[in-house]
């Protein structure tokens, strides 16, 4: 293994990351530079359609929100009227939409929401109408009535779920997303885009062909929309993940994925190269993260021997995981051993949920991600001050939407005069960087999907379960009950 085991004991992991920040961060100062920030983004807040916003007025933690979330999740692909009425009639059933709300975003969800529900039918009725029971059978509220104010809600409820992915999608093909790209590049010209083509992992061969024709038409689209002469760090680029290009990418498949799958995204790299791009590999599971090295070092040693002058190869690293330090230290080890220069997006991490759910499954001592979310946030300053550290190795990119870790990062940059990049999520964190980017000399990249809404449907859940947490800053920074020292309390301790 080239890491060590994923699940060691999370406190001596902590201590080791809080010995090796020691010196290298006023966390005080830090919090005084991202105060203004905060200050300013509840002056003028996120609009009511953002992310911010809809977590603020129904919380993953309440019922509401759950229900909402398992209609965005699973609505868009419900095939037929009668199924999409009987899971609109069992989710908003489940919750109680009648309570007033302060914001009138509030009480007009509320309102809508509560009025939705007269519209379909009960409990017994969505269960005869998704187990197809004879229409003698029918509950009563079933008449053609009913079911057409039934429909009337699914329909609007449908429409209201593809709303909510605009906020979320930067276009429905390369082409919508470069187009709005180039209205922010003339409204803003420091920021610059990570475009990731929307559908997860290839389940056939027919998926791979597919994802992999989808990342080389959104390569050429990108490289035909670059009118500067530029470099990977100050271009458009995009993200890709190898489980998308290969149906078996998992340990058991080893020498088959190495032989089938690195020649593939080899010549994506050709491509990115040639047009001098940045090209990202998305993070994945932990359990394929030893796989992941292996395919990332074949890439890195073929890029040394035949386009030694491109700096745009790239990997997303993810702080929750209980080994991210050593991760940093063994990509930065590789990138010095070849002579290469890396693009490496540090991120919080994606899969919690699955990787805690995973580990209880199997029984495992301990978990391979952090369980608390200041200790994930102590390791990505630990591994931020590592990157910074490496200039020769890495081109750091921070990808997070926390004033608090912004300021940290800023000041531990000036500290070693480092060149590095933020990044945030299309349709998420806008208000934060809105302040943070009046500074004209900070980078800023947006990652941002690309697809219809019907692939939409992992990213967003991601996106939800991550930042609908009590926990996250995205959702205490929508609360105005959470003051701005509890906001910027220091992650340092244990």
């Amino acid at each position: 293994m080239r890491l060590p085991p994923p699940d060691r004991p999370e406190t001596e992991v902590l201590r080791q990351h809080l010995h090796s920040l020691e010196g290298a961060l006023d966390w005080p100062a830090a919090a005084d530079v991202a105060r203004p920030w905060i200050d300013a983004v509840r002056a003028q807040p996120a609009p009511f359609w953002a992310l911010e916003s809809l977590l603020q007025e129904f919380p993953m933690s309440s019922q509401e929100g759950l229900a909402l979330m398992r209609l965005a999740e699973a609505l868009l692909r419900v095939p037929d009227a009668d199924t999409a009425i009987a899971l609109t009639a069992d989710q908003l059933g489940r919750a109680d939409f009648s309570d007033a709300s302060d914001s009138a975003l509030g009480r007009l969800a509320h309102a809508a929401l509560a009025l939705s529900k007269h519209f379909l039918p009960d409990v017994a009725g969505a269960a005869w109408m998704a187990d197809g029971m004879p229409r003698s059978h029918a509950p009563s509220g079933s008449s053609p009535l009913a079911r057409w104010g039934a429909q009337a809600v699914v329909k609007a409820t449908v429409r209201a779920v593809q709303l909510l992915g605009q906020q979320f999608v930067l276009g429905e093909d390369i082409r919508q997303a470069l187009t709005q790209a180039a209205r922010t590049h003339r409204d803003q010209p420091h920021v610059r885009f990570s475009f990731d083509m929307l559908g997860e992992g290839a389940r056939t061969e027919a998926d791979a062909q597919r994802h992999l024709a989808s990342y080389r038409e959104a390569l050429d689209a990108i490289d035909r929309s670059q009118h500067q002469a530029h470099t990977p760090a100050l271009a458009d680029g995009l993200s890709i993940k190898l489980s998308a290009l290969h149906p078996r990418f998992e340990e058991a498949q080893r020498e088959r994925v190495m032989a089938e799958l690195v020649p593939r995204v080899w010549s994506l790299c050709e491509r990115a190269a040639q047009a001098n791009l940045n090209l990202t590999l998305d993070a994945e599971e932990v359990e394929r993260l030893e796989l992941s090295l292996d395919v990332a070092e074949a890439l890195i040693a073929r890029i040394a021997a035949e386009q030694p002058q491109w700096q745009g190869f790239g990997l997303a690293l993810q702080a929750y995981q209980t080994r991210s330090l050593a991760l940093v230290e063994h990509v930065i080890a590789l990138a010095r051993r070849h002579g290469v220069k890396l693009m490496c997006r540090l991120v919080k991490g994606a899969y919690w949920d699955a990787e805690v759910k995973r580990t209880q499954e199997l029984g495992l001592a301990n978990y391979p991600v952090f369980t608390h979310k200041h200790h994930t946030d102590i390791a990505y300053l630990a591994c931020a001050r590592a990157m910074l550290a490496a200039p020769d190795a890495l081109y750091p990119q921070f990808a997070t939407h926390n004033a608090g870790t912004i300021a940290a990062l800023l000041q531990m940059a000036r500290r070693c005069e480092a060149r590095f990049e933020l990044q945030r999520l299309h349709g998420m964190g806008e208000a934060v960087y809105r302040e943070v980017l009046r500074e004209p000399l900070i980078s800023c990249r947006v990652y941002a999907p690309v697809g219809p809404h019907r692939d939409l449907l992992a990213y967003l859940v991601r996106r939800l379960l991550e930042n609908g947490a009590n926990s996250s800053f995205v959702h205490q920074l929508a609360d105005p009950a959470c003051g701005v020292d509890e906001l910027l309390r220091s992650p340092l301790h244990l």
